[in-house]
């Protein structure tokens, strides 16, 4: 019989009740067994709702950690705390998955996959939208190299006026950012992985505080509090890779623009292209005619894709607890998040300064 993985839960706001805790109790072979939250009441209302019977309830990660039982640690906090628990974890023996992005610098990511590769421990980052079927779909065809080289791309996070005003979304302190952040990070982790690309050469970004200070603004959930949004509510970035390749990456919380895209990318190749616009299409050339494929995407034709009730959310955790119990390597590699974090901090730094930034040194760590 295949054993059960027991699991804690850090931070139990918004991301952990919408996403992880849910999926995760899906899955016959997890038990979740502590909870953590420096809001306890929230931790005991986690428990009670997702916990076996007896779960533990904690204020602080740190005493969480001490526990020998716990096999597996989500670390589900503000962007700040990130690393420091994620490493802490990882020291005291546990398997991680980090909610994204992977952390506020690229120095912060680096000390998270030394302390995997250190510990002998599994961490991967919660990038879930690789797991759609149309982002499955079409990695399967950048794979057989349908598409050729992939020589230009455009990472898609644009919502016309759509700003979280909960939370901490708007502490530049505790989220290091804004949109580029916050859902820029999931455009630009689908392209890499389309492209299986994570050798940037240089950055050009910049970064807009338009529409922050408006008072009274249309906004999917209420109007913003202008002194209250420190971080930028547009950013764009231009993206020059090792080997000539260029990516567009294009995010906001609010735009004045009909062209509203999140967590999609555009590819163009040497041998077709591919885009998530209207669907999942597919592009190219035949015996001397143009051709466009619109993709069916129901079940039974994507990779690791075994139902019609299957979420993203619910797909990312059942693989992410496979690789736990088969000892397999995640989708989601940390040397692979490590490298958007780079990027994005890249683009905030060129945002700052006017000028271009080029990665001197190419990461030391092994991305395919």
């Amino acid at each position: 019989m295949t054993r059960t993985v027991k699991v804690a839960i850090v931070g139990c706001g918004g991301i952990a009740n919408g996403k992880h805790m849910p999926s995760l109790s899906k899955l016959k072979h997890v038990e979740l067994v502590a909870f953590c939250d420096v809001l306890i009441e929230r931790a005991e209302k986690a428990a009670e709702e997702y916990g076996i019977p007896g779960a533990k309830v904690y204020e602080d990660y740190r005493e969480l950690i001490q526990d020998e039982a716990i096999e597996v640690v989500h670390v589900l906090t503000p962007n700040d705390s990130h690393a420091e628990i994620t490493v802490a974890a990882l020291d005291s023996g546990k398997h991680v998955m980090c909610e994204k992005p992977m952390a506020k610098t690229s120095a912060e990511a680096r000390t998270m996959v030394e302390a995997a590769k250190r510990s002998g421990k599994k961490l991967t980052i919660g990038y879930n939208n690789r797991f759609r079927p149309d982002s499955q779909h079409l990695h399967q065809v950048c794979e057989r190299g349908d598409l050729g080289e992939v020589y230009f791309a455009k990472a898609h996070a644009i919502r016309r006026r759509a700003v979280p005003t909960w939370g901490v979304f708007l502490d530049e302190e505790k989220q290091g950012g804004g949109p580029l952040i916050d859902i820029g990070t999931h455009a630009l982790d689908l392209t890499l992985w389309m492209m299986n690309n994570y050798t940037p050469k240089s950055v050009m970004g910049n970064t807009y505080h338009k529409l922050s200070q408006k008072k009274n603004a249309a906004n999917a959930w209420g109007p913003w509090d202008p002194e209250k949004f420190t971080v930028e509510d547009s950013a764009f970035g231009f993206i020059t890779m090792e080997n000539g390749a260029t990516i567009v990456l294009e995010t906001s919380w609010a735009l004045n623009s009909l062209d509203e895209d999140e967590a999609k990318c555009s590819l163009s190749g040497t041998e077709g292209g591919a885009d998530m616009k209207d669907g999942l299409r597919i592009n190219g050339e035949n015996f001397g005619k143009l051709y466009t494929t619109n993709i069916e995407l129901g079940a039974g034709g994507v990779a690791f894709y075994d139902g019609n009730s299957e979420s993203d959310a619910d797909l990312e955790a059942r693989l992410w607890i496979d690789t736990i119990l088969n000892d397999t390597g995640p989708v989601v590699k940390p040397e692979q998040a490590f490298v958007v974090t780079q990027i994005l901090e890249a683009i905030y730094e060129s945002a700052k300064t006017g000028k271009a930034v080029y990665f001197q040194e190419k990461s030391s760590f092994v991305t395919n």
